[in-house]
């Protein structure tokens, strides 16, 4: 998806190693798994090699619309994770990637939940409410009844 990087302005690049560099992204090309992303910043391929892996941050003003169904991590951290009978599980406060899937780590008076981010257990998200509503599967949980009213 390439076309998310083009015409992006002021654009941060943050280095491996912490450095960051405020420019704008001229030229954009897939490579294997990720992207190669061009700035008249550098002016050495050396200089440029200094942010080989770097993260791009955007304001949130300048992300492009997502397909339905689909959120930015920040549009999630800080929701209220519930099961689908409206009992809370806890504060979503992180997200990682496995590989397969997108994992949401959720907090609940030093408790941790790893939730993960597929169809069959995220039953909705409404970013108004900020609320997603979950679907347990067995073993999930300690709790046997995470799925039912009590608390």
């Amino acid at each position: 998806m390439p076309g998310r990087f083009e015409g992006l302005k002021d654009v941060t690049l943050v280095a491996p190693s912490g450095r960051a560099l405020v420019t704008v992204v001229n030229r954009v090309r897939g490579h294997g798994g990720s992207y190669v992303l061009g700035s008249d910043a550098f002016s050495s391929p050396e200089e440029a090699a200094a942010f080989r892996g770097a993260l791009v941050k955007i304001s949130r003003g300048a992300a492009p619309p997502l397909p339905a169904g689909q959120y930015y991590e920040y549009e999630l951290v800080g929701m209220t994770v519930v099961v689908e009978t409206g009992r809370v599980l806890g504060t979503l406060e992180e997200v990682f990637e496995t590989g397969s899937n997108h994992v949401f780590v959720v907090r609940r008076e030093g408790r941790e939940l790893l939730i993960p981010g597929l169809r069959q257990v995220v039953a909705s998200v409404d970013l108004q409410t900020r609320t997603m509503t979950v679907r347990l599967i067995p073993g999930m949980v300690d709790d046997e009844n995470a799925n039912a009213d009590a608390v």
